[in-house]
């Protein structure tokens, strides 16, 4: 668990970076026929565009960019245009959900849809989306930790070898969906080579939020790492 937070005065910005295997073990087997009844697992589920769509479609330096389908945009001026979406296995989604619930013990993710998540362009993409926001919200504090942070996950996960996405649920469904919270976004880097999962998720409170007062944060100097089995 690597928690960090950082302090600006209009907010509190609380991120951490848990590690977790995909190797499935007797009671992850169970769960996994359990989420695969009835369906086939083979079968390609689509997912949400990137939030702001540039870059994501023509231009994905993903390998698996072949999955693509094509699906009706939601809101369209044009009804009759199609829109290009990621699509996702039954199996990769059983891992990203299964991860949510390991980092977040009082929630049920059991049910989210493909839907709800996201399959990022690119590893630049993610990176720039980040950064740009926590330099915004907390410039000078940011900059002390941006180094430590893109290393500490480039040497857990590869990054390069990672397909990253983004869990964009609605907010009875959001863990950060409570009163005072500004923002937050929570990222997944996944390496099939791997067979690990690295969650980076984090959040903006304002003084408004319960938790902005609560003790026991650290300093941003002190970002530690723990892997997570």
């Amino acid at each position: 668990n690597n928690l960090l937070c950082l302090e600006t005065g209009d907010s509190k910005i609380i991120g951490r970076i848990e590690s977790y295997s995909c190797k499935m073990i007797g009671a992850e087997k169970q769960q996994y026929k359990k989420f695969s009844v009835g369906r086939d697992p083979h079968t390609m589920e689509a997912l949400s565009p990137p939030t702001n769509g540039y870059g994501g479609y023509a231009f994905s330096t993903s390998p698996y960019s072949r999955s693509r389908t094509f699906s009706r945009s939601s809101g369209s001026e044009d009804e009759g245009v199609g829109q290009l979406c990621d699509t996702i296995s039954r199996k990769t989604l059983f891992h990203l959900i299964s991860t949510l619930n390991a980092a977040f013990p009082d929630y049920d993710f059991t049910d989210a849809r493909a839907s709800e998540f996201t399959k990022e362009p690119n590893l630049q993409f993610v990176t720039s989306n980040v950064d740009n926001l926590l330099s915004v919200a907390a410039s000078s504090l940011f900059s002390k930790i941006h180094d430590k942070l893109w290393i500490t996950l480039n040497d857990e996960i590869n990054l390069l070898d990672c397909d990253i996405y983004s869990y964009n649920p609605d907010l009875t469904s959001d863990p950060f969906g409570e009163d005072g919270s500004l923002w937050s976004f929570n990222y997944f880097f996944f390496n099939k080579k791997l067979k690990r999962i690295v969650l980076f998720t984090c959040r903006a409170l304002s003084p408004f939020s319960q938790e902005y007062y609560e003790a026991g944060f650290g300093a941003e100097e002190d970002m530690e790492y723990l892997v997570s089995a």
